[in-house]
Order: C-alpha cells, then structure tokens, then sequence
C-alpha cells in the first residue's frame, strides 16, 4: 500500500493537526507586552535633578535619615556604578552631552546658561538615533535645552513630550504657569497635584500604552531642585532639625515613589526583564540647600568629585548580573551603550566620547584607563581633568592634585610636589580642548589664563612669520 494510504488513527490524527498548526501560525505572541526574542530592548533613563551623592539609600554612607526604598530595591537588580561621572557641575551642560553621548563642548556648550539657550539643531540627540528602529519615544519634565518651543524635544525627535523648557519651575503646584509653562507637545498644559508625582504618572501611561513596540523614555525629574517644596505630611516625617533639610529629603522621597511607580509598571507590562534602565543625576547635590555627597568634596558648581561624580545605576534584568562596578563611567557612555544593546551601529559623521558599557559591567572586557575632561569656561574659568586614579582641579592657574584611589574626599593636594604630573594633565587637557567648539556666549575658546603659555605661543607665531 502506498505510503500515503495508510490509515491514521483519529486521535494521532488530531495531534499531528494540532502540530501543524502550531508550526504554521509560529511561536503565540506575547501576553502583556512580553518582548520576543528578537525585539530590541526598551531604553529608560531616569534622571535626577541636584540629587546629592549620600541622598540615595543604595550608598553605603547615606545618611540615615535617608529614605528611598524604591531606588534601594532598584539597585538590588542593578549594577551600582561608584565610580559613576556625568560631563558638568551644573544641569544644561551634562543634559546635552548625555542626550548627544558627545562632550557637550563641541557644541560650544560650556556653561549652564549657553546650554539653556538651545543645544545646536546640527547636533543628533538620543530619539533620534532610535526612530529608525522603531522605537516610540516620549520625553518627561525638565528639557533645559531650549527656552521656547522652537527648541522643543517635540521637534527633536521625540513623539511625546510632557514638560517644561526652562531650567526650573517657580512652583511644584499648579499655578497660572505664566514662566516655564508645562507643554504637552507644543501646547502648554495643566496638572493637578505634585508635579513629580506627575512625572510618574505621565511615563507609566506611556509605557503602558507602547509596551508592545520598543520604546525610549527620557525621564527627566526636577526633584530635587529648588524651590524646595514638598507635601507637608512627607515633610513631617523627616526630623533632622533642619527644615530644609526635611524638606529636601521628603523632595526625594516623593521622586523614589515616583520612580517606584514607573518601575512597577515596566513589570506590570511584562517588558522589565528586556527594559535597559540608566538612573543618575545631573550633577551633585548642592550644599547651600543641604544636600549631602559623603564622602566627596564640595558639590554642585565644582569639579570637585562632589560636584561631578553622582549616584549612578545600570539595570537589564536580562542581561546584567546585580552587583557593584569600580569602573570609571560617564553620562557620555550612555548612547552608545544603548545603541549597542539595540544593535543600532554608532554613527560615522560625528564622534561619540563614550563608550559601550556592556562587556565591562557583563565581565567580558578589561576595564579601560579612562581620561574623562571638563571645562566649564565663563569668568571663573573652571576645568578639570581625570586620568586613571589621577585628577586635577584648576581655577584658572591655579591648580589641585590627587590621587583618587587613596584620596577619595580630595583632601591631600599632591601638586606642589609632583610638577611633572601637574604637567602631563595640564597638557592633556589642552590637547582635549583643542577638540572643541568655541564658547556659544563668547565666540572665544575658554583658555586658562597663563602668561607664560601665551608668551610661547607668541613666539611660535614670530618664528612661522
């Protein structure tokens, strides 16, 4: 009897059906958003406004009187960074070189105020990279880009945007928003209750209604900013005998609460385990309004470690083993690291300064000996320059020297007895701003005002004509 003639019991019959079947309409899509093998991953940053270095409960030096149990159990499923940099002392600058993954330099971004004014249209941003892909994009709270709309991040490529352009608010409450209105879109809008409670309203609703698409939310809190306001009833649960203190503090409980909120909605939606997340803080924690960076030096403003090295956390739940992470990393790694994670190639116009984080916290590659820049130009003429466990801090000549590993608090300054170092950093960080773009505000590239090197230059000059 041919082959095709035998006879099939009806039961096996039904299974084999039931098999073909399945293999012709392919693997049942996901249930609640679960990613499928082959989706690129989520990309979430959340970004923290003036967060001190000691005001996160996942620093093993925080102070006591700290509470931010979310962010706690956030790092719990995280790498911890603590040795984590963004690119300035202050917000617009370290907002554009995270969003471009480029020194903001380049752009001619040195001080807050030139980054205020609007980050250069020429200049491709994180959504940007992303659309191409398919990614759906949404930006939330403070831009500080930009000072009216036609610097939007609506018209930067983002599909969503729910904020405010300016570098603050005048009031967490709702009121006649008359100055740095909130937008949604390119039309100001209304709220009701505490805007960082807002903020994470806004981005779970987004995640919730692109959890079946990959998806980038720049989450961008003004907490803790000033003006330092708060909801009395958290206030009153701090007691430091500090009111502003108290104050800060229970700032940063309601964004913990906040970011609580969002992380339980990416498990909610069944995308947290393919969702790459980047918390951090734009730079640190100012201490005229009591913020605490134990056990660094100074804060917002400097290029002391106070005032550049901030809480930073990496988090792939399916891909990143929990732990802690001594490797120099910076804001500017943040792109390309997503790009990697999202197999999107980096782009061959223009540099990236950062680099793909992904083997070094996975433990596939050495960690590199980094040389990480920073200029703040303007009349106080601020720079700074790290190079493996060295850093030196100048004000225009003058100079500080330490050595990172056995000095973390900065406390001993080395450069009177090691000139040859002072020297050899000096001179890097001169060939690095050479690199970059004049000052936006001034037109003049930020040289540090030394007689002596300007003597030699002029010289120089003498010889060629």
């Amino acid at each position: 009897m041919p082959s095709y003639l035998i006879k099939v019991r009806p039961a096996v019959a039904l299974t084999l059906l039931t098999l073909l079947t399945v293999a012709f309409r392919g693997t049942p899509a996901p249930e609640h958003g679960e990613p499928s093998a082959k989706r690129p991953p989520n990309i979430v940053i959340i970004l923290a406004d003036d967060l001190g270095y000691a005001d996160v409960a996942f620093n093993p030096l925080h102070a006591k009187e700290v509470h931010t149990p979310h962010l706690e159990a956030l790092a719990r499923e995280s790498v911890i960074c603590r040795q984590g940099y963004v690119t300035a002392s202050v917000c617009a600058p370290t907002r554009a070189g995270l969003l471009t993954g480029r020194y903001q330099q380049r752009a001619g971004i040195y001080t807050a105020g030139e980054g205020g004014n609007g980050l250069p249209l020429s200049e491709t941003i994180f959504p940007q990279f992303l659309a191409p892909s398919g990614y759906r994009s949404m930006q939330v709270g403070k831009w500080h880009l930009g000072p009216d709309t036609s610097w939007s991040p609506a018209l930067r490529g983002f599909d969503e945007v729910f904020g405010f352009l300016g570098k603050g608010v005048t009031d967490y409450y709702p009121n006649d928003r008359t100055t740095n209105a909130v937008y949604r879109g390119l039309v100001p809008t209304t709220f009701t209750g505490y805007l960082t409670d807002v903020w994470g309203r806004e981005s779970a609703a987004f995640i919730q209604r692109n959890r079946h698409q990959p998806f980038f939310l720049y989450l961008a809190f003004n907490a803790v900013h000033a003006p330092l306001q708060a909801p009395s009833e958290d206030i009153a649960l701090f007691r430091t005998g500090n009111p502003q203190r108290d104050t800060l503090l229970a700032m940063g409980k309601r964004m913990d609460e906040a970011i609580g909120q969002v992380v339980a909605e990416l498990k909610r939606q069944g995308v947290w385990e393919n969702t790459l997340l980047f918390f951090l803080s734009d730079n640190g924690g100012p201490l005229p309004f009591s913020a605490d960076n134990t056990p660094l030096r100074g804060g917002k403003h400097e290029h002391s470690e106070g005032g550049i090295r901030v809480p930073f956390l990496v988090c792939w739940p399916g891909r990143l083993k929990p732990g802690v992470s001594d490797a120099v990393v910076s804001s500017l790694d943040i792109l390309p690291t997503a790009l990697a994670a999202a197999g999107i190639p980096v782009p061959t116009d223009r540099p990236l300064d950062g680099i793909d984080l992904l083997p070094i916290l996975q433990g596939k590659g050495s960690v590199p000996s980094r040389d990480l820049f920073w200029s703040s130009g303007g009349a106080r003429n601020m720079w700074a320059v790290r190079s493996g466990d060295w850093k030196m801090v100048g004000v225009r000549d003058t100079v500080s020297l330490f050595h990172l590993s056995d000095d973390l608090s900065e406390s001993k300054d080395l450069a009177a007895s090691m000139p040859r170092k002072v020297k050899e950093l000096t001179s890097l960080h001169d060939q690095w701003l050479q690199g970059m773009a004049s000052p936006l505000s001034s037109g003049k590239r930020p040289g540090r005002q030394n007689p002596a090197r300007e003597r030699t230059l002029r010289e120089k000059s003498k010889v060629q004509d």
